[in-house]
């Protein structure tokens, strides 16, 4: 039976690597775009897959632009790889930066997953959240990025609560650093010189959301932790 998967973020990194291993094995996809021209992108990057026109930074809008996509009225999951960072001390960050993370990479989160809501009950679906390692400890110049994505844990954990009597599973996964371009702006802020080499594979995350993705319905994979190997 083949498995529709709602995913953010797949115009880049964690998030493109997923959709293509998911297309590539018949899953329909439901990729949300923040802008008709990016869903036009993504549509053309994967034939037979649907977009749902909606900005993480303006969370109202989900609700109205997922009544307005060619949903089906049963997903299997929504997998959020979405997410956005911004270093800085709490001393130097405004609150531009701190808002915008937290909408992005926290309310967003919640407010699409609850909008689905019924259509993951409906399948007993399982929401997968791409956390990071700041999510379970916060370190200089990462507080405002780790604030939401503890948040985000917290999220995942509440959720899962809820949901269970629903038949509704619920993963985090906790990536360390990943070669993403996302990790390349990271070091771009950084100052620092970048060498994907020294970080985490793609594509190693990517498996560890499949075993989540996969697991049978006896078992549910609440917490996966991946971490660079040695070197």
């Amino acid at each position: 039976m083949t498995r529709t998967h709602v995913l953010t973020g797949a115009g880049s990194g964690i998030g493109a690597a997923l959709a293509r291993r998911l297309a590539g094995r018949g899953d329909r996809l439901v990729l949300v775009a923040r802008n008709a021209a990016r869903a036009a992108e993504l549509e053309a990057d994967h034939p037979g897959s649907a977009t749902v026109v909606a900005d993480l930074a303006a969370p109202e809008s989900l609700a109205a632009a997922v009544a307005a996509a060619d949903l089906p009225g049963e997903v299997d999951s929504v997998v959020h790889a979405g997410g956005i960072v911004e270093l800085g001390a709490v001393a130097d960050l405004d609150v531009g930066a701190w808002t915008r993370q937290l909408t992005v990479n926290l309310v967003a989160a919640a407010e699409l997953t609850r909008v689905l809501l019924p259509r993951l009950r409906a399948r007993r679906g399982q929401v997968v959240f791409i956390n990071s390692g700041a999510g379970l400890s916060a370190h200089p110049q990462w507080t405002a990025y780790a604030a939401s994505k503890h948040g985000l844990k917290a999220l995942a954990d509440g959720l899962r609560g809820e949901e269970a009597p629903h038949g509704v599973r619920v993963s985090s996964i906790y990536p360390g650093r990943t070669a993403t371009p996302m990790q390349e702006e990271v070091h771009r802020q950084e100052g620092a010189a970048y060498d994907p080499s020294r970080f985490i594979e793609v594509e190693s995350v990517v498996a560890a959301v499949l075993v989540a993705l996969d697991a049978t319905p006896d078992a549910a994979l609440t917490d996966i932790t991946v971490r660079p190997g040695p070197r």
